[in-house]
């Protein structure tokens, strides 16, 4: 890298300082090495930073590169000046040139008028300070110096991230009508309910007469039709139209109503810094009502605190109260002086920083002193007395008031268990956590005895209120549980602080104060033993008594309050209402947050009146060694000397009454407490002893310990009296080391030099108390943080002149500093943002920090030129800028929103440049302008010009070792400080209004140009060993150039990014997974990409797409401007170099470039989905935060600044086939979404381009084969990125760049269409409600990661970062702030942690659903919208040379039709469709043909609309569709055929159908027609009648086919008695196949599926031998045959019942080769599913002939494969497959119609019992025609018909086996082959000879019957007809002979022959009885008359069948035979005689 002139190079990274040498030496120092020194040299080098902000013409004009850049390069940034310089002239006549240029008011600083919570600051009284004290006082008083860039409010994400503005889109959203959210209309669902309930008749053909069809259709009701639709309009005027329409009612804000999700939360928002403001815990409003005992005869006095019995301590300060009444009060009136109005106070607040469930409210009672102990003063209020005694009592305790009046002994008091009213008294909204047995019944108990105390009383109600529902205290007085144990969580409790209802508390008794037991321990224990049943507690008496207390939250602005130093506090309407005070609370532990008031007041143990001079402590009587329990507070001097002391008096009170005038007071002690020593306060626990005499003067020099000679001391000078001091000062620190450091601080800066130290030491003296401060304990260091920081800031920048040498303070206090920022970011975790920030340490600098005064000269650092207004409009404020009316939000300090106190002002440097100079020079002189506090100068510092952004610059260049890793990690720090001093340093000195080059010295651009350079390699080095730790520092970095952006040159800081890529990229080219670091760039470009002017540092220039564009840096030849890398064609013409990624537009747009370039290889070479989804939500962030920008609401500047994003739709037309939507199956997916194995990309080259390293062009670019898919969130926010640029771009620039687009790649522009639509479906309101029910169940788990991110502490990202890889471990050592151990996770709490306001509690509730749904319906209405707008441009194109396009931009406008639309969206498709229709329409009725059938489904689809308007729309282009091809050819029989398919297929397949909806439409039709006077004289409409007869026939079989929707077989019975009527009809016929095989799909019967696809194979297979002439395609269906014998019945269909010429018959896209192929290869798997693995080889020896012919080789390879699978499988699984199971059903009643006598076998699945079979059909017929009407017969004989009842139905149900003859069995060997083509079954029934159907085994026979079916199984039904049984010879003759027993018929030979036959087979029947009767034994006796029984009865039946005109049969009247078998081992077969 070239050096700048005049030096020799660029400084080194972390050198170490000598103590002697300035800044400029230890630059020369360091300027030996290379910024670029860690990197390879293989990294390009990028111009010099200093080059370009010194020599800016030079450095530009001398061409670095020649040629175009290539895309996987860093291109240099342009010049941004210059840039517009040499565009002058054009900029100068855009009218949107704003947007080229900063605004004038960009830049706001000022001061920020403090607001105060008193009236008046409290300031101390005193006018002479020192000047610690002054500091103090400035830092608490200052005005805020606020730096504000005014735009910076854009930075945040869009609008609906906001609640407000969420509602407001809300409101203006109209309500978008869709029909899935339509509910049913109930009057024609209660229709079919009826239906359902009918009797079930299927006549033989469902259809009806026409006359009827007709006379139905007229009377039924048409929609409205379209006016003007038969009128003839021009093409054009009919495009503006329909254009006209898509503009009404759309949203201009396309992610206003886009809800974009982050998984973790912007990583480009900082969380705003609160203001730093006095401190409070949660706050309790408890007011004292009464306080009264059953007598009154003496003034009592009461004192409350809080005290926390698990810490032991109190945490609050005492108040006092006095609720006696006028005459008690009236008794103290000698003693007591007019009260000041602040003592009277009744209510009090107390705060509780640290809640605890052992918090007690302690109520002490005091009484006037008086003689006798505690226990005989109490007696009067504990025992009934006399009316003489209560006189007695009254007198005596008059004479005391008025004695010893100011004087108090202890009484009594009780204590109240906070935390159980608290939550007793909690919201009713319970936690379901906790178990209601939890809260107790209120079971309280009122002995006395027992609880201390009589139980009293609480009440609570609504804020505000005293409340209602009186309840019962405890002994506590609060509500305690059963089990009391047993507690809600602390975390429970905290939150029922802030919101429990207010409770009116009832006391009804106090304990007795114990003298013995004064102490706080006592206390303590007392309080233990309340928590808990104790025996301590009944020994102590109770003084019955009531005290009713109000217990509140702190409601807000409560009037009238006080603070603990009594400042009023603001309101404080008026002096006459009595107040309410401020508690001052002891947190039980350290409190974390800097003092921002001043507060200098001791507390001690004492009273508390208002300001006296003396204070005295109760105490008793007779007691020798007394215990106080009191406090005392002291309003300490604001300047504390040696002689301040506090001097404690010891009394003997005289309580006897004496005659004499004796005093009551006398001084027995004295001793004394210095208030301070060695300069510092004194605090803590001291044990003085006690002096008998008066001390001598000056005594207070010395402590009470120093034994003074001559004075008498008690007990030998030993410590008798314990005190604790405890200060709440914001003065004084109490540490040394903090005191050390401002001691000497002051002491250098007063110019007095302590003499212990001298000069010679001082300065090694104050570097070591700076080094100290790391040693300080952390609270007052953090107390006193915005004091140490503003002076070691101080004397960073002007260290002090001692013994005439500048000390060299540099490196120390830089070191200093780090270390404080290490402490307070290890110690305060919780106060952590996402970015590692800490919250007290940015408010610091967000408002409190101010660089010390510069002395400023004018001509300091100035150009060689006058200040001038730069060209391009630099930062500036307006001229008179007046905010005295605004105030900074308190949610984000950035915004400006209505005041909320008139106080706050805030209020700029100046009014003008000129002003604001003079005005910057008079306040640095006179006031020390832009100080933090206005400190005076340090004494004896030479003028100095120092400036703090140029210190720490240069302090992080030198900074090495321990102190370069501290700063490292405190980045953020150093960097928004450098940034705030930048910016008050430019509006200081004037230089707002020059070049902003000329701004800062190039030594500080070095600087920071260095900083850069190490940070990043820092970054790189690290990120692999601390994730975390570089994930905080890169953000830092990042925010940091961003900020750059406002104050300092562009180019310069374009550099600096460059450098930043450059590093980052090379290091990414060379690993393996570089995931990690590509996500931390991908961080660092979001957050650069954040800035408000992101708009115009990326030039939106207008560039004219006609000519090429010049380079915005010369040294790049604009010429050969190269074509997007991303693009499948490349671009010849060079004017649309600007709408790829080329060098040209990378470089004008530069920012824009890296982001879109990176989004583009991330995309295709990274697999990693959160890289993805992290380089897709950089780019949507960005587009939604434009279009929430009100600056950009014009169409205009949404044009220009889209214009800007134009690559990103080539973009995302590369990445069509990783777009995810689950809507969509693969088969329907576009073809240019799909993944293609066969174009792989180089992943070398991918990963190049990704890093930015060079390397070999390779000759073709690939997408790699293992190309990863976007996850769902991402493929919507990249497409609604997609959709917002074509939206909002001009039309022309996309017209001029698309007529340059080859057809495919328009056709990638089309599909990308068809995912917009399909990923934007809305799914309704029932959808959205189970995902937001998914959500919900998840939203714990949400918040824990949310709330865990929100403190930095193992975020998200973090975690995913660890996931992602096992190398990441985040380093856990004690001095990384970011390793954070396990007991500082803390769970992030607001109330209690106090920090940042940066989440929202979105994920706590469900979501509005109505609201999303309002959302999500207006997305998907504006996304169509866009959608129809760019078809209709691509239309245009279409009609210049790209025809084919046409059949695509049909395919997306069905796909619209198909998916659910809203009616507006609806409307303006169809008029789209019909104007496209009309412009072509040859495209359907003569080219896609397969697109016309999808039409007419989909329009049929619509024309079944529940809403009115879709109807007559869906209904007018039907009809129009209509016309159109009978005006082509004076038919239509394409669309008839298609129209007729269509509906059929819907029937079958839409259960949301709706028939009656159709037939207003059918109607509609026929008004069209009726109306349409032109063709009335054709015969068109009587062709439209036919047609609309045809579809309510159809119609007609959807009714009854909607009868059994749940009848599964009589469901396809029908569809195949309607597929059958449509033998001669092709289409019509494979429509209903296929929806019997969709049906067959969704029950699972994969075998009965294939079946129907083998019968359609078959139909095609008839088709194509007809009209195609080829040897590989079999010859009709015969050739299936193998595969099913069933498929000959599919040879009806020849070409003398139809030709394959007519006009629309077999124009389905399945009568085809490619059909007939798809058709058996969706039969294969089928085949596979069902097991049926042989007949998968079957199949394929149909198509391997014909892939064969093809030479498709690889189809080959993969069919080969199959069968080799399948015949794996049949070697694995053998005999273990399982097949269906069959059963015989017969239906006998008349309930069934058509079904009754009918017998039928069924195939149910495997393993089917026949209890579940019986249990189903019983099941669904009970449901069909009533409970208890069904009747399932039990056994399988012949049902006797005249035995059954009318009014039943019965079902016989028997289990039967396949029945294979001998024959058959031979050549049916394996398991598969009697399984397979099954038609003859069999089942025995089972008898014995007495007539009984079971016996015993000897007994038992059983009788077979077979029978026969009328197909084989499988077939295209589950269920077969029986057509043939074979029980025996009589079943033969009832079948084929009784016909001819009638006389009147002529009987055949073929009869006759039969008849005889039986007659023989009767005589032989005789003559084996005759035998076998001479044949057996006497044991068979009863067996030959049972045959000759059987005989008999045969014959009988036999003679009515057998006999003629020409005789009888003559038998033998003894004897019958039977051929029956005995026992089911015997015979295979038996006959019946």
């Amino acid at each position: 890298m070239a050096a700048s002139p005049g030096r020799s190079g660029q400084r080194a990274f972390a050198q170490k300082l000598n103590r002697s040498q300035q800044a400029a030496d230890i630059r020369r120092q360091v300027s030996t090495l290379s910024q670029y020194s860690t990197i390879p040299k293989e990294v390009p080098r990028s111009v010099s930073a200093t080059t370009i902000s010194t020599n800016v013409s030079s450095a530009a004009s001398s061409p670095t590169i020649a040629g175009q850049v290539p895309i996987w390069e860093v291109v240099d940034p342009p010049d941004f000046e210059d840039f517009l310089q040499q565009r002058a002239a054009q900029v100068e006549v855009d009218q949107l040139r704003d947007l080229l240029y900063f605004p004038d008011d960009d830049l706001e600083v000022g001061y920020l008028r403090r607001q105060y919570r008193t009236v008046k600051p409290i300031v101390p009284d005193d006018n002479h300070l020192d000047s610690h004290v002054q500091d103090c006082i400035r830092a608490y008083t200052s005005d805020w110096c606020i730096y504000h860039r005014h735009y910076q409010q854009f930075v945040t994400i869009h609008g609906t991230d906001r609640p407000r503005e969420r509602e407001l889109t809300l409101k203006s959203l109209p309500k978008q009508t869709f029909e899935v959210d339509e509910l049913p209309d109930l009057e024609l669902q209660h229709q079919e309910e009826v239906t359902k309930r009918r009797s079930i008749h299927m006549d033989s053909t469902p259809r009806g007469s026409w006359s009827s069809s007709i006379h139905d259709l007229q009377n039924s009701e048409a929609d409205q039709i379209l006016p003007n639709l038969l009128e003839h309009v021009p093409p054009d005027e009919q495009d503006r139209l329909n254009e006209e329409m898509r503009r009404i009612h759309r949203q201009d804000n396309l992610f206003g109503i886009y809800q974009l999700t982050e998984e973790e939360g912007g990583i480009e928002r900082r969380a705003s810094a609160d203001m730093p403001r006095e401190y409070f815990g949660h706050r309790l409003l408890v007011k004292c009502l009464t306080l009264r005992f059953e007598i009154e005869i003496e003034p009592i006095f009461a004192v409350m605190a809080l005290y926390d019995v698990r810490e032991k301590k109190k945490i609050s300060e005492n108040f006092y109260f006095d609720l006696n009444s006028d005459h008690l009060r009236a008794m103290l009136k000698p003693h007591v002086t007019y009260p000041d109005i602040v003592t009277v106070c009744r209510s009090c607040i107390f705060s509780i920083t640290y809640p605890s469930s052992d918090v007690f409210l302690v109520v002490k009672l005091e009484k006037v002193l008086q003689q006798g102990d505690i226990s005989e003063c109490a007696e009067p209020y504990i025992k009934d007395d006399t009316l003489k005694q209560q006189e007695k009592n009254k007198a005596n305790a008059k004479y005391y008031c008025e004695k010893l009046g100011k004087y108090r002994m202890p009484f009594a008091w009780t204590a109240i268990h906070l935390m159980n009213i608290v939550n007793g008294a909690g919201t009713l909204d319970r936690d379901p956590l906790i178990s209601e047995k939890d809260f107790n019944k209120e079971d309280r108990r009122a002995s006395s005895a027992s609880s201390g105390y009589d139980t009293g009383s609480l009440r609570r109600g609504k804020p505000g209120d005293t409340g209602s529902l009186p309840r019962k205290s405890d002994s506590t007085g609060s509500l305690k549980r059963n089990g009391s144990e047993r507690r809600p969580r602390i975390e429970e409790d905290v939150s029922n602080l802030a919101t429990f209802r207010p409770v009116t508390l009832t006391v009804s008794s106090f304990f007795k104060q114990e003298s013995d037991k004064l102490t706080d321990e006592d206390l303590y224990k007392f309080l233990a033993d309340l928590k808990r049943p104790s025996s301590v507690l009944k020994r102590l008496k109770c003084i019955p008594g009531t005290l009713k207390l109000d217990i509140s939250p702190m409601p807000e602005n409560l009037p009238f309050c006080l603070t603990p130093e009594l400042q009023q506090v603001d309101p404080y309407p008026d002096m006459r209402s009595r107040p309410t005070r401020e508690i001052q609370e002891f947190p039980s532990k350290e409190v974390f947050l800097p003092h921002t008031t001043y507060k200098y007041v001791i507390f001690g143990k004492s009273n508390c009146s208002p300001f006296t001079t003396e204070a005295y402590t109760a105490c008793t009587y007779h007691n020798k060694c007394p215990d106080f329990s009191e406090e005392i507070k002291i309003k300490l001097p604001a300047t504390l000397t040696d002689q301040h002391h506090v001097l404690f008096t010891f009394y003997h009170i005289s309580c006897q009454r004496k005659a004499d005038n004796s005093p009551v007071e006398t001084p027995i002690g004295y001793t004394w407490i210095p208030a301070m020593h060695d300069g510092r306060l004194q605090t803590g626990e001291f044990c003085l002893p006690v002096s008998v005499e008066k001390p001598p003067s000056n005594y207070y020099m010395l402590s009470p310990e120093v034994q003074l000679p001559g004075m008498k001391w008690v007990d030998g000078h030993k410590g008798l009296f314990n005190v604790a001091v405890l200060s709440a000062s914001s003065i004084h620190t109490k540490d040394e080391h903090v005191d050390r450091f401002l001691s000497l601080c002051h002491a250098v800066e007063d110019g007095r030099i302590p003499r212990s130290i001298g000069e010679a030491n001082m300065e090694s003296e104050l570097k070591k108390c700076v080094s100290n401060l790391s040693h300080a304990s952390f609270e007052p260091l953090v107390r006193f943080l915005y004091v140490l920081l503003d002076k070691l800031i101080l004397m960073l920048v002007q260290p002090p002149i001692i013994a005439g040498q500048v000390a060299n303070m540099g490196q120390c206090t830089f070191e200093a500093v780090s270390n404080i920022l290490s402490r307070v970011h290890l110690q305060l975790g919780a106060h952590l943002d996402c970015h590692a920030r800490n919250g007290l340490l940015a408010s610091y600098v967000h408002y409190a920090f101010r660089p010390p005064p510069l002395q400023y000269s004018p001509t300091s650092f100035s150009p060689a030129s006058s200040p001038s207004k730069s060209p391009y409009g630099d930062l500036a404020r307006p001229n008179t800028l007046n905010l005295s009316n605004r105030s900074l939000s308190s949610s984000n300090p950035d915004l400006a929103v209505t005041p909320t106190s008139p106080e706050i002002d805030y209020y700029t440097l100046g009014r003008s440049p000129n002003e604001r100079m003079r005005s910057a020079t008079r306040t640095s002189i006179a006031e020390t302008g832009m100080g933090n506090v206005p400190v005076q100068g340090l004494g004896g510092r030479m003028p100095s010009k120092k400036l703090v952004h140029e210190e720490l610059a240069l302090q992080m260049v030198v900074c090495s070792g321990s102190i370069k890793e501290t700063a490292l990690q405190h980045s953020w720090f150093f960097f928004e400080m450098m940034i705030k001093s930048m910016a008050l340093y430019v509006a200081q000195t004037g230089r707002l209004m020059i070049n902003r080059c000329e701004r800062f010295p190039s030594r500080f651009l070095d600087d920071v140009n260095t900083i850069t350079n190490s940070v990043t390699t820092d970054i790189i080095s690290r990120y692999n060993k601390d994730f975390r730790f570089s994930q905080c520092v890169n953000s830092s970095l990042a925010f940091f150039l961003a900020d750059l952006i406002s104050l300092m040159d562009v180019t310069f800081v374009f550099s600096l990014i460059q450098t930043y890529c450059k590093q980052v990229s090379f290091r990414i080219s060379q690993l393996a997974d570089p995931t990690s670091l590509a996500m931390l760039k991908q961080d660092f470009l979001r957050i650069i990409s954040s800035h408000e002017h992101y708009v115009t540092i990326n030039l939106p220039l207008p560039y004219p797409l006609s000519s090429p564009a010049s380079s915005p840096c010369p040294s790049i030849a604009s010429s050969t401007s190269q074509s997007s890398y991303l693009s499948s064609n490349t671009l010849t013409d060079q004017r649309c170099s600007m709408a790829e990624l080329s060098t040209e537009f990378r470089q004008q747009h530069y920012i824009t470039g890296l982001i879109l370039t990176d989004l583009s290889y991330i995309l295709q070479t990274q697999h990693n989905p959160s890289l993805h989804r992290q380089a897709v939500d950089t780019t949507s962030n960005i587009l939604a935060c434009h279009d929430a920008d009100s600056r950009y609401a014009s169409r205009e500047c949404r044009m220009r600044v889209a214009s800007l994003y134009l690559p990103l739709i080539g973009i995302v037309m590369d990445g069509l086939s990783q777009l995810h939507d689950g809507n969509l199956e693969p088969s329907k997916r576009p073809p240019s979404a799909i993944l293609d194995d066969e174009m792989p990309l180089n992943q070398a080259i991918a990963m190049a381009a990704i890093s930015g390293v060079s390397v070999q062009e390779p000759t073709s670019l690939k997408r790699p084969k293992n190309s990863t898919s976007l996850n769902p969130l991402s493929t919507r926010n990249l497409l609604m990125c997609f959709l917002w640029v074509v939206k909002n771009v001009d039309k022309k620039i996309l017209h001029q760049w698309w007529c340059e687009y080859s057809q495919s790649r328009l056709q990638q522009l089309l599909d990308v269409l068809f995912f917009c639509v399909s990923v934007f479906e809305y799914k309704g309101k029932k959808n959205l409600t189970s995902q937001s029910r998914m959500s919900f169940k998840k939203s714990v788990d949400a918040k824990a990661k949310l709330e865990e991110a929100i403190l930095g502490n193992y975020g998200a990202r973090m975690d995913l970062m660890q996931r992602r890889s096992k190398q990441w471990q985040t380093a856990d050592k004690p001095t990384n702030v970011f390793a954070t151990t396990q007991g500082e996770r803390l769970r992030w709490r607001k109330d209690q942690t106090q920090t940042w306001k940066q989440t929202a509690d979105a994920t706590d509730h469900p979501r509005d659903l109505e609201a999303d749904a309002l959302l999500e319906s207006n997305l998907a209405t504006e996304v169509n919208m866009i959608v129809l707008d760019t078809l209709e441009l691509i239309t245009i194109l279409s009609c210049d040379n790209l025809q084919n396009l046409l059949g695509s931009v049909l395919r997306v406008l069905l796909h619209q039709l198909a998916c659910n639309q809203s009616v507006v969206a609806l409307q303006n498709i169809l008029g789209t469709q019909r104007a496209l229709v009309f412009k072509f329409p040859e495209l359907l009725f003569e080219e896609e043909t397969e697109q016309c059938a999808d039409l007419c489904l989909r329009l049929l689809n619509h024309c079944s609309s529940c809403i009115a308007v879709v109807r007559s729309h869906a209904s007018a282009s039907l009809y129009l569709l209509m016309r159109q091809n009978f005006e082509i050819g004076n038919n239509f029989a394409r669309v008839k055929m298609q129209v007729t398919m269509s509906l059929s297929s819907l029937v079958g397949t839409d259960h949301t159908f709706n028939e009656q909806f159709l037939r207003r439409s059918l109607k509609t039709i026929l008004t069209y027609a009726e109306n349409d006077g032109e063709l009335q004289d054709t015969t068109f409409p009587e062709q439209v009648r036919d047609l609309v007869f045809n579809l309510h026939m159809i119609l007609s079989d959807t009714v009854k086919m909607k009868e059994f929707q749940e009848d599964p077989e009589m469901l396809l019975d029908l569809m195949y008695r309607i597929a059958k009527g449509y033998q001669t009809s092709p289409d019509l016929r494979l429509t209903w196949l296929q929806t019997m095989a969709n049906k067959h799909s969704e029950h699972n019967n994969n075998a009965e599926a294939a079946e129907c696809l083998v019968h359609s194979a078959a139909l095609v297979a008839e088709y194509l031998h007809m009209i195609e002439d080829k040897p590989y395609l079999p010859v009709g269906c015969v050739a299936l045959e193998k595969i099913s014998p069933n498929v000959i019945e599919e040879s009806a269909v020849s070409d003398d019942v139809v030709s394959p010429d007519e006009e629309g018959i077999c124009t389905g896209k399945l009568f085809s080769e490619s059909g007939f192929v798809g058709l058996l290869e969706t039969a294969v798997s089928k085949f596979t599913y069902a097991g049926m693995f042989e007949t998968v080889n079957e199949v394929y020896k149909i198509l391997i002939p014909i892939h064969e012919a093809n030479k498709d080789y690889k189809k080959l390879a993969i069919m080969h494969g199959k069968i080799r699978d399948a015949f794996n499988k049949i070697v694995q699984q053998g005999h273990k497959r399982l097949f269906g199971t069959y059963f015989r059903v017969g239906f006998y009643g008349n309930m069934f119609g058509d079904l009754d006598g009918q017998e039928y076998v069924y195939k149910e699945p495997p393993i089917t019992k026949l209890p579940e079979i019986a249990n189903r059909l019983e099941s669904f017929y009970n449901e069909r025609f009533g409970n208890d009407v069904v009747e399932v017969v039990k056994d399988s004989n012949m049902v006797d018909r005249e035995k059954l009842q009318a009014k039943k139905a019965y079902v016989q149900i028997t289990y039967v086996e396949p029945y294979f003859d001998f024959y058959e069995t031979l050549s049916r060997e394996t398991h598969f082959e009697k399984n397979i083509n099954i038609r003859r079954f069999m089942y025995a029934t089972p008898f014995t000879l007495d007539g009984r159907a079971h016996g015993d085994l000897q007994e038992q026979y059983k009788r077979k019957t077979i029978l026969t079916v009328s197909n084989s199984f499988p077939y295209i039904k589950t269920r077969l007809s029986v057509i043939f049984r074979e029980e025996g010879p009589l079943e033969v003759a009832l079948v084929f002979l009784s016909d001819c027993s009638e006389t009147t018929k002529t009987m055949d030979k073929h009869y006759n022959k039969l008849r005889l036959s039986f007659k023989e087979f009767s005589n032989k029947c005789e003559e084996a009885l005759h035998k076998n009767k001479s044949l057996i034994g006497p044991d068979q006796k009863e067996y030959q008359r049972e045959l000759e029984r059987n005989y008999h009865w045969f014959t009988e039946r036999l003679k009515p069948l057998i006999c003629n005109r020409m005789g009888t049969i003559k038998r033998n009247p003894r004897s019958r035979s039977t051929g029956s078998s005995k026992g089911s081992s015997h015979k295979t077969k038996a006959y019946q005689l």
